[in-house]
């Protein structure tokens, strides 16, 4: 029988690559091989990732190379303001391409040619999980259908500057910072966000939950 860590908790891991095959392959790996995983994301876009009621997750692999406007810069710093961890994978393995992604917040810049299980083992590192064996997930594929655009609240330009920042991965402090003003009138900036998104039933307390809010209405493209 086949072990998972100690406690017998499993990492909640997501995966965002906009090549299908290899999506499906590494997707596939980790359900054969990786108990110590749960893999409860498998996205081909960015929207498809931090759309998903599953996002965000313990851990998050991501593709340097997507065909998307977003910048990695973006993606991974976007990832850590929500509390999960990023493994940047690319087949472009460069000095810059491994600066930017290490520079953003993640974790690990690996190359495409490692095999899934020297992944898996720095994943296994990076998350503090014993170096592991062989498994099973539950996870299922996203709805293929997109939703209906949700109601958009009015923000003014001080909200919507102070949520871009945010949901970038700013602290309060740094969102005042950069817009030059006190860190009271930042923190009131985001908080009328959250109320705005509330009014039309859009539930946006957690950081999570604004994050998504921001990725729905376009603000982290």
């Amino acid at each position: 029988m086949s072990t998972v860590d100690h406690s017998g908790r499993r990492i909640r891991v997501a995966i965002l690559d906009d090549h299908e095959m290899l999506l499906d392959s590494m997707s596939s790996w980790i359900h054969a091989n990786a108990p110590d995983f749960h893999l409860t994301l498998s996205a081909h876009t960015w929207l498809e990732l931090v759309h998903s009621e599953n996002f965000p997750t313990e851990l998050v692999l991501i593709d340097f190379q997507l065909r998307e406007q977003i910048s990695i810069e973006a993606r991974v710093r976007t990832c850590r303001a929500a509390g999960a961890k990023v493994i940047v994978i690319s087949g472009l393995d460069t000095r810059e391409a491994r600066q930017r992604a290490l520079d953003a917040g993640s974790s690990a810049f690996l190359s495409k040619a490692l095999s899934m299980s020297e992944i898996m083992n720095e994943a296994r590192a990076i998350m503090g999980a014993p170096r592991g064996s062989r498994s099973s997930h539950d996870w299922r594929p996203p709805p293929g259908a997109a939703p209906a655009a949700p109601p958009r609240p009015k923000l003014s330009a001080g909200e919507t500057k102070a949520l871009k920042l945010y949901v970038s991965g700013y602290s309060t402090t740094d969102v005042a910072l950069r817009m030059n003003v006190q860190y009271e009138t930042a923190k009131t900036y985001i908080r009328r966000v959250r109320e705005k998104y509330a009014k039309v039933d859009r539930p946006a307390s957690k950081k999570a939950e604004l994050i998504r809010r921001a990725a729905e209405d376009g603000y982290l493209e």
